[in-house]
């Protein structure tokens, strides 16, 4: 279903409302990550686990019935042609066994986890070599033979990266650190939610009208910005400037992230959206699982070898910030590198210069 959802905004709207389309989009997404812990916390803790299960059924109807009633139906684009098996199977070892690599380096099966690595990356030599051969490929390769199509699917992975990697951390601070309860360290994470959705919707929107670069650098600008002040949070800082730095990254990976989806949709023919669509959800979750994976490494690596020989929580508080610290200094780097990137991308064009679909509920 996520991977469905750029290419229905594309296909059915007009190319000229497709940021702001795709910026609505993504602000719902956030909603939902930051409601569904609170809603599954409040079930489990009322009723019972499996409830955050059943909640499911009755919004699986209903979405059903308004999908039946609403969605105009549309023939497919290309009903010949027939799923790459091979491509399937090539891609999912590589990606498996990268994130079972990048996850388990870290801990003391350091050999497992780099022949895992290199297991990823002979797999990917194997996808790329199998793709530029077949017939009819999972993924079409020659679109990454643009410099602006290669680039922005990089600064979605390096968006969704940092995303992620402070969702995964920043629990450990709050908790660890400032002795927050876990209840309230949840309420604190909301505001990185909070600033995405906020700014989603109305950055989809300037970059209908003014393209896309410039809201993606401004973006990513902010985003450094909100990361680098994560990376200086200290023993004796406040949790409302913990609030403030995640606000900021919220908000600065919102305006960035839905014209990015925008310019990489508008990058690819109409015969590749559907492709383009799951790239763009690979590519998102790609970035979750190597932001994860990298800030443990980077905090555990600079946290040293006391960690092996003593539990986390009886380490001095100052070995504990430092490794946050280069942790989050690690995210706000790999912003900087998004900002580069786009530097080298030409503007994409606003809505009106591009092809002309009819416009359905707009």
């Amino acid at each position: 279903m996520a991977a469905l959802g750029a290419v229905m905004v594309t296909s059915y709207l007009s190319s000229s409302v497709r940021g702001q389309a795709l910026g609505i989009v993504a602000m719902f997404t956030m909603l939902g990550a930051a409601l569904g812990p609170v809603i599954g916390g409040f079930l489990t803790s009322v009723y019972s686990w499996p409830y955050i299960f059943f909640v499911n059924v009755p919004v699986g109807i209903i979405a059903i019935l308004l999908g039946m009633h609403i969605i105009p139906s549309k023939p497919p684009v290309a009903p010949g042609e027939k799923l790459d098996v091979p491509g399937v199977i090539l891609v999912f070892i590589a990606i498996s066994t990268l994130i079972f690599g990048l996850t388990t380096i870290q801990g003391a099966t350091v050999v497992g986890g780099a022949v895992a690595i290199i297991v990823s990356v002979i797999f990917w030599l194997l996808f790329v070599v199998h793709e530029r051969k077949a017939a009819q490929p999972l993924i079409n390769l020659r679109l990454f033979s643009s410099r602006s199509f290669s680039f922005q699917n990089i600064d979605i992975l390096l968006v969704q990266m940092g995303m992620a990697g402070v969702m995964v951390l920043m629990p450990y601070y709050l908790e660890m650190i400032k002795g927050v309860s876990t209840g309230n360290s949840g309420m604190v994470l909301l505001a990185l939610p909070l600033g995405m959705i906020l700014t989603a919707p109305i950055a989809g929107k300037f970059s209908d009208v003014i393209g896309t670069k410039k809201p993606i650098i401004v973006g990513f600008v902010i985003s450094a910005l909100g990361m680098y002040m994560l990376s200086t949070l200290s023993a004796v800082s406040s949790v409302s400037h913990a609030s403030i730095y995640l606000f900021m990254l919220g908000a600065g990976s919102g305006i960035a992230y839905s014209p990015l989806n925008s310019a990489v949709m508008g990058e690819s023919p109409v015969s590749d959206r559907g492709m383009t669509s799951g790239l763009l959800k690979m590519m998102t979750n790609l970035g979750s699982s190597i932001g994860i994976a990298a800030v443990m490494l980077v905090s555990l690596t600079v946290i040293g070898p006391e960690l092996a020989t003593s539990s986390i929580h009886d380490l001095p508080v100052r070995d504990l910030v430092f490794g946050f610290n280069m942790a989050f200094l690690f995210l706000a780097v790999m912003e900087v590198v998004g900002i580069i990137l786009m530097l080298g991308v030409r503007n994409h064009e606003t809505g009106s210069g591009m092809e002309s679909e009819p416009a359905i509920g707009f």
